[in-house]
């Protein structure tokens, strides 16, 4: 059976769509439009309490009784765990997935979010600060994968679900204004991923 997709075509919806089709589940997706709110219907909020994309639902979950998950990290973690794959199986390997993985959820993906919002600041006055600050630290953030990715060929040493996660907001790299010629460790891990078919279908699968 297929798992249900809630989502919308933003950064953290598309971490999930690269993941299952990386992955090679069977799925269905289920735009929830958030431009016009419905995140706030009672049918979504009972799978996702927090009002936001994505959100799934596994009709063969565990004891192969339905589960939903919400928060784009978990459902992650849950997609490793379910098939194995990206999802290392000793517990020294697993953490710097989850070093990572959480280095995306706290950090890459909350600043670059924030760029986003102030780009669109109609005031001048209101939009510089705003501008000013979080682009600093995107830019700061880039610079820490960029390290890292100058010591190993992903995030997490093997490619693994914290590349998924890294990606749906790297892949807005332009939108916030980020130039990855700045950072070339990152431009050779995000044409790396871009260019694997499982990557490639969950771009281009329609989320809204």
């Amino acid at each position: 059976m297929s798992i249900e997709l809630h989502t919308w075509n933003t950064p953290n919806g598309r971490k999930i769509s690269v993941a299952l089709e990386e992955m090679g589940l069977p799925y269905t997706v289920k735009t929830v439009n958030i431009s016009k709110g419905e995140q706030f219907t009672p049918a979504f909020v009972k799978i996702s309490p927090n009002s936001k994309i994505p959100a799934i639902v596994d009709p063969e979950g565990p004891g192969g009784a339905p589960i939903s998950i919400f928060e784009s990290g978990a459902i992650l973690i849950y997609l490793g765990q379910k098939t194995g794959k990206f999802w290392p199986g000793d517990l020294r390997h697993q953490v710097p997935v989850l070093e990572w993985l959480m280095w995306q959820m706290g950090g890459f993906g909350p600043m670059p979010g924030q760029v986003h919002h102030f780009l669109q600041v109609a005031n001048e006055q209101d939009r510089r600060y705003g501008l000013e600050r979080y682009s600093k630290e995107t830019r700061r953030l880039y610079g820490v994968l960029d390290k890292r990715l100058g010591e190993a060929a992903f995030a997490a040493g093997e490619i693994s679900i914290a590349d998924f996660a890294i990606l749906g907001w790297a892949w807005r790299h332009e939108r916030h204004q980020v130039n990855l010629a700045d950072f070339p460790n990152v431009k050779r891990w995000y044409e790396t991923m871009m260019a694997r078919p499982g990557v490639q279908r969950g771009f281009e699968v329609a989320l809204s």
